[in-house]
């Protein structure tokens, strides 16, 4: 099984360089572009293309880290399953990480990124698609890929619908479940159904890794051909220009417009776009694992990929707080950033080795939930 989740863990450390790069940029970058859903974008606004780019390579992030939950716990399951754990017990575990996860959100990372207000983004929707998998998790795997597709296809209808049913103001419920929002002392940017739309489509796809027991090069020619069939959808759904884009329409032909997607919430164009994106790397990372054993455990994308969430909670304060305390914060470029970005990668490996060490010293442990 090793050679089918080190590509996993390989292109987990990657989307972690990824979202360092754009975290640095948030505490370090005084130019920093986030105009990711049709109501950030002011009229007749011309976008930097360096900085714009810099923003765009990291919306590989959140769907990667969101379809790989799904995939791994797909094979976690699979072999808890085998081992005979008792459907209950996987229930429990999988709600308990489920409300850990959630809970970082409100109780640790806004206290860094939202001052007195409560944001909830990635980790409320990865914690969120954890308690909901509770019951989906019951799903053959087709219906799980069915679910996964209609809630990504029809994620824009049931957004306006949604909002239509309140009158056009964005109520709680519909902003924690399908759109998100702004409301007094509460920020919902990673409502939890779009997301769980991208989890169930790894869900489906981890359980057909493990049902086929595929060699990695056949599992990369499908990824590579899943990866272009979806970045043709993109560019079908992009060049029609209307339903599909969230209403952040093309404002031109040039590289900008046609990438300038829709992330607040996910638009098909986005889904497709950056899942397209990650299905290449990931066939890429299974093409090349076969040359790569054994595998060498001190490798970083490696280090980091196994131990991604821990990285997140301390990378957060770390960006902020150095930021603060040099006088930097918000007051420098592209070239800070990247500084930044790497000077945090460095500092966090050695806690990342000792954490994975932990971990692996203490199976049973309360780690096993993180």
């Amino acid at each position: 099984m090793h050679h089918r989740l080190l590509p996993l863990d390989r292109l987990r450390g990657l989307v972690i360089v990824l979202m360092t790069v754009d975290h640095a940029s948030g505490a370090f970058n005084r130019g920093r572009l986030v105009r990711d859903a049709a109501a950030m974008v002011k009229p007749g606004e011309v976008l930097d293309p360096a900085q714009f780019l810099l923003r765009w390579i990291t919306h590989l992030c959140a769907p990667t880290f969101l379809f790989l939950a799904g995939a791994a716990l797909a094979l976690s399951v699979a072999r808890r399953q085998a081992r005979g754990v008792s459907a209950g017990a996987i229930d429990r575990d999988l709600a308990i990480r489920g409300l850990l996860i959630l809970a970082l959100d409100p109780l640790w990372v806004s206290r860094f990124w939202a001052g007195d207000a409560i944001l909830l983004q990635v980790l409320y929707g990865i914690g969120a698609t954890f308690l909901l998998l509770v019951p989906l998790r019951r799903l053959p795997p087709a219906g799980a890929l069915a679910v996964g597709l209609t809630l990504v296809v029809g994620g824009e209808a049931l957004a306006g619908g949604v909002l239509a049913l309140s009158g056009g103001k964005p109520a709680l419920p519909g902003a924690l479940l399908v759109h998100g929002g702004f409301f007094d002392g509460l920020i919902v940017a990673y409502p939890a159904l779009p997301w769980l739309a991208v989890a169930l489509l790894g869900w489906w796809w981890g359980h057909r890794l493990d049902r086929t027991g595929a060699p990695p090069d056949r599992t990369a020619r499908e990824l590579a051909l899943a990866g272009l069939a979806s970045l043709a959808v993109f560019g079908v759904v992009r060049g029609l220009d209307g339903y599909g884009n969230l209403l952040l329409y093309r404002g031109g032909t040039d590289l900008v417009s046609w990438l300038h997607v829709s992330k607040y919430p996910p638009s098909v164009t986005y889904v497709t776009l950056e899942l397209g994106l990650m299905a290449l790397l990931l066939a890429a990372f299974f093409a090349l694992e076969p040359r790569r054993q054994p595998a060498d455990p001190r490798a970083p994308l490696l280090i980091w990929g196994q131990t991604a969430l821990f990285f997140y909670v301390l990378h957060i304060p770390l960006l902020e707080l150095v930021s603060h305390a040099t006088g930097l914060h918000r007051a420098g470029g592209i070239g800070l950033t990247l500084a930044a970005a790497a000077l945090t990668l460095a500092a966090l490996t050695l806690p990342c080795v000792a954490y994975r060490a932990y971990k692996a010293a203490h199976p049973t442990s309360w780690a096993r939930f993180l």
